[in-house]
């Protein structure tokens, strides 16, 4: 079997982005070990430990890369989260000051709201439809 295990996402801090993921999305610290060159191997993930795939937080390294922080897809969605429980995800993350850019929408394939990230990439926070 394979499987994709990790996503890296460029972020200016590190705690800063823990905080975020942890406190306003709900995700889980997973891993964070210091590295001998002063980085860290920074991992979240927002359901039990292996069900899923991760984020792994790498702080910026120079201009080209600190340039990509918060604009990784060209302003386009680029990471989706999934819900089995939309109003009450959706809910939660509002009240934890996440930024949502629209109202929630019922689509055919599920409940779906858009909203960024501290640095301004942009999710789908999504409740598909039932089969």
């Amino acid at each position: 079997m394979t499987r994709i295990a990790l996503v890296a996402l460029v972020v200016d801090d590190y705690d800063e982005a823990i905080r975020f993921y942890t406190e306003a999305l709900g995700f889980r610290l997973a891993e964070d070990t210091p590295r001998p060159d002063g980085s860290r191997w920074v991992v979240v993930e927002p359901g039990a430990p292996g069900t899923g795939t991760a984020l792994l937080l790498a702080r910026a390294k120079g201009e080209t890369q600190r340039a990509r922080i918060g604009d990784q897809t060209g302003g386009r969605v680029g990471f989706f989260l999934y819900t089995d429980d939309f109003a009450r995800d959706h809910a939660r993350m509002a009240a934890a000051g996440v930024t949502f850019l629209e109202e929630p929408r019922h689509e055919p394939y599920g409940s779906v709201a858009v909203f960024q990230d501290l640095y301004g990439n942009r999710w789908d926070l999504l409740q598909p439809a039932a089969p």
